[in-house]
């Protein structure tokens, strides 16, 4: 099995990732209307980037990922709950063992679990 080793690497683990989120029961109603069809490639390139930055320490990543979760969480009346957090997970773990290995893809894990946690976190204690 591969390891994470470039940004193709991290643009093909972003790419399969969302290609699976936007199927999803659960997930695919939320992103699906939260991102227009002809914002996806942009969406994906910035996510590239945030994960690159996460992975490798190369500052490319420029956005503020809690103010779109927590208009995400207003637009949905405050219904985003750890299950979504948690299903995010699941999948982005099953992506990452399914194309790497090592120490990359043990990073990418880790930094989910905190972000996840960290970005629900914000997002209830920001809540009316």
């Amino acid at each position: 099995m591969k390891t994470i080793e470039s940004r193709k690497d991290v643009s093909i683990l972003v790419n399969t990732f969302y290609l699976k989120i936007r199927k999803n029961e659960l997930l695919g109603p939320i992103f699906n209307s939260h991102i227009a069809e002809d914002k996806w490639p942009e969406h994906l390139e910035k996510l590239t980037d945030f994960w690159e930055t996460n992975l490798f320490g190369i500052p490319k990543f420029k956005g503020n990922p809690s103010q779109k979760h927590l208009n995400v969480d207003e637009n949905l009346n405050y219904t985003v709950d750890q299950n979504h957090f948690g299903k995010w997970l699941e999948i982005w773990f099953e992506t990452i063992n399914e194309l790497y290995e090592g120490e990359r893809a043990d990073r990418a894990k880790e930094a989910s679990r905190r972000i996840a946690h960290a970005q629900f976190m914000m997002m209830w204690n920001r809540r009316p």
